[in-house]
């Protein structure tokens, strides 16, 4: 672990479970915040603009998903999952941003997920961290600013974070710190943590966005596994409550399940939850017998989909929009994709949750079709597409 810190000091946190069944963090204190990046007492803390945006009924449609997405498109190594592209091809990066604002997403997430020292150092070019973390910062920033939307930092879950282990905590706040910082001095609007199925580590994440966030709001959501719980046994929706209690402006789920798996529990947090809650779930049809997307077995060959054949268990478009309209019934006010994440799926989204972004110019009208369009316009096809869907004439 000496390996991937460095010579910052802050304060450690170490996990425990009170009893009967209540969790907390207790923080143990090192030195103060670095001096180098102290917030001056005489700048006042700008106002959430992330809760302004939520207020009084009002939502964010979040595109997610890069990793992926670069990884389908040939620009990302899967494994590792680290984002080489933002620095390799960054008009492409640029292009995906827009891609996505022109489908309906209110924000735009500096690329970022993965881009941490433990995945730099993993793949050799721990050296480029900085580099690619201010290049993505400022992609994300010139597309937000052209377009009008939000612009987020992201830090997500480290890999290597374990509680009993105080090098590891001490590590995993350093890196939480140098990218929260190069995020906050890009000028973000807010700063999503993501992805934790380690509750204390979550924490880490908020308390240290918090510290050197210069007052930035947090979206912090956590990975929910084949259980309703956290790593360490807590509930989600307990989970979610106090990280809402510590700060987070919005707390929620992301990742790992797929629409039909995260819907249960986000009508556990909508009950506990006083703020707004984000659910960004993954793409693929998971279900009781396979909850997760590293559980799903490809029906082809019987063997686990993730991550090269999961595109044989994709949602339909179809229940994307029953995912979103259920979202928005339960009062979801920050909803999104994850991996798997597309253009047409998060247009649908969009729609649902009652925008028209432009690439709503284009969803789909089969009343044109030559065969499944207008009966009137196209009755002659009407043999050809029995013989279609039947195979037979």
């Amino acid at each position: 672990m000496a390996s991937i810190r460095n010579n910052l000091n802050h304060k450690s946190t170490e996990f425990r479970k009170a009893p009967p069944k209540h969790y907390e963090i207790k923080i143990v204190r090192r030195k103060t915040t670095p001096s180098w990046f102290m917030a001056s007492t005489s700048v006042e803390m700008q106002s959430n603009i992330l809760r302004d945006r939520l207020t009084n009924g009002k939502t964010l449609v979040v595109a997610e998903g890069y990793v992926f997405e670069f990884e389908r498109r040939g620009y990302l190594q899967a494994g590792a999952f680290v984002p080489e592209v933002v620095t390799e091809h960054p008009e492409l990066v640029k292009q995906l941003h827009e891609e996505f604002v022109h489908a309906g997403s209110d924000v735009v997430l500096a690329f970022t997920y993965y881009g941490h020292r433990e995945k730099l150092r993993l793949i050799g070019k721990e050296d480029q961290l900085e580099v690619l973390n201010r290049k993505a910062l400022a992609i994300a920033s010139e597309v937000a600013r052209e377009t009008g939307m939000l612009f987020a930092g992201n830090i997500c879950n480290t890999t290597v974070y374990r509680g009993d282990d105080p090098d590891s905590v001490q590590a995993v706040r350093d890196m939480f710190t140098e990218q929260v910082v190069w995020a906050v001095e890009a000028g973000v609007d807010f700063i999503v943590a993501e992805t934790f199925a380690k509750f204390p580590e979550a924490m880490l994440a908020l308390e240290v966005i918090k510290e050197v966030g210069k007052g930035v709001p947090a979206v912090v959501t956590l990975a929910a596994s084949g259980r309703d719980v956290t790593a360490e046994g807590i509930p989600m929706e307990e989970a979610c409550r106090q990280l809402e209690e510590a700060g987070a402006t919005v707390v929620g789920l992301n990742c790992c399940r797929g629409p039909k798996t995260i819907l249960p529990l986000m009508a556990k947090i909508r009950k506990v939850c006083k703020g707004p809650i984000a659910c960004l779930p993954v793409t693929y049809r998971t279900s009781s017998e396979y909850p997760t997307f590293h559980s799903l077995i490809d029906p082809g060959s019987n063997q686990h989909a993730f991550p090269f054949d999961l595109p044989a268990l994709c949602c339909s478009r179809r229940e994307i929009k029953e995912f979103a309209r259920e979202c928005r019934d339960l009062g979801v006010e920050y909803v999104g994709l994850c991996c798997g994440n597309c253009s047409h799926y998060l247009r649908v989204v969009a729609e649902e949750y009652g925008r028209k972004p432009p690439a709503s110019k284009y969803s789909p009208d089969m009343s044109q079709h030559f065969m499944y369009g207008d009966k009137s316009k196209f009755e002659q096809n009407s043999a050809l597409l029995k013989t279609f869907q039947n195979g037979s004439s």
